[in-house]
């Protein structure tokens, strides 16, 4: 594991940039990590689908399906490409604070 340091916060990453502390997330440690990934202002569409993201996460333990994510958002893929330009799984997932997720997003 490798430390990143944003904005005097220190976090434990994978060597993709993942959060290894999922419990240490907050809407401030998604503007940072966003922040990071290039995004400079998280919108609604942004929140919403991180929002999804971490709700499936800590009800399941996983990261939910594409599909799953655009239903429960109102985003079609393409919009969700727009807001995370690595894609929902190493775009979305990381602003989330959800650790790598093992399939495909």
């Amino acid at each position: 594991m490798q430390e990143i340091q944003l904005e005097g916060r220190a976090f434990l990453i994978d060597e993709e940039g993942f959060l290894q502390q999922p419990e240490v997330w907050d809407e401030e440690v998604a503007r940072l990590f966003a922040a990071h990934e290039g995004i400079a202002e998280m919108t609604p569409e942004h929140w919403a689908v991180v929002r999804v993201i971490r709700a499936h996460y800590l009800e399941h333990g996983n990261a939910p399906m594409v599909r799953a994510l655009c239903q429960a958002t109102n985003l079609n893929l393409r919009m969700i490409y727009r807001l995370f330009t690595a894609g929902p799984a190493k775009g979305a997932c990381k602003i989330a604070g959800l650790p790598k997720p093992e399939g495909c997003v």
